[in-house]
């Protein structure tokens, strides 16, 4: 497998920033009460994700080692600032929603681990495609949960899309179920925390399924 194939393979599915390492939790269960929500909130910190990676793999011959962590949390809340007041200037709708959960993505945890562990080793170019697989990761995440607790929490799909991608986007939004009453804890933060937990269990069925396919369907291996 290439370097930057096992790179996408890691920051999608198999080293996923929620589904291996249990990381940013808490901004993923109280924003993902809608996809859009969870749309925004990870394109935000995709951004911040990309940017710091970036900046710190250019930045690291000329950085002293002893400053290095100090040096990269700086970095990551500058581009949280200017990602926040981005927001707040041309998307204000969706800023008002996601509100304290922007400044909160300093405290990322996946943004400065992936800082620390992958960016400031490696040279520009891994270090964008590890910032890229990890943002999407953590993305499609976030989309999937919020989509799941949306429809069955409320019945719809994308509502409010155009907050975030303008009235040309309107078209995602979509009614799944007319006349639905929803059902409130789902979109609750216990709710979240039960769609999260199915769909970590779907993911060990099916990462058990592609490496063990004969254990996966009951059967006998062979000595």
């Amino acid at each position: 497998m290439s370097k930057f194939k096992h790179i996408w393979q890691d920051g999608l599915w198999s080293n996923n920033v929620v589904l291996a390492q249990s990381l940013a939790l808490c901004p993923l269960l109280a924003v993902t009460s809608s996809a859009t929500n969870g749309l925004g909130l990870g394109l935000a910190t995709l951004f911040v994700m990309l940017g710091a990676n970036l900046l710190s793999a250019l930045l690291n011959p000329i950085i002293n080692r002893a400053v290095r962590i100090p040096v990269n949390i700086l970095m990551i809340a500058t581009l949280v600032t200017i990602t926040d007041l981005l927001l707040n200037a041309y998307l204000h709708s969706l800023h008002k929603v996601l509100g304290l959960f922007i400044p909160l993505i300093v405290t990322n945890c996946a943004i400065l681990g992936r800082v620390e562990a992958y960016a400031s080793k490696h040279s520009v170019l891994p270090a964008t495609i590890d910032a890229l697989a990890m943002g999407l990761g953590f993305l499609w995440v976030l989309v999937v949960l919020g989509g799941i607790r949306e429809v069955i929490g409320a019945g719809t799909l994308f509502a409010d899309a155009d907050l975030l991608l303008g009235s040309t986007f309107s078209f995602l939004q979509i009614t799944i179920i007319p006349e639905y009453r929803g059902y409130l804890l789902v979109i609750l933060p216990p709710g979240g925390f039960l769609v999260l937990g199915a769909i970590l269990a779907a993911q060990r069925v099916l990462q058990t399924k592609w490496q063990h396919p004969s254990k996966a369907l009951g059967g006998e291996t062979c000595a």
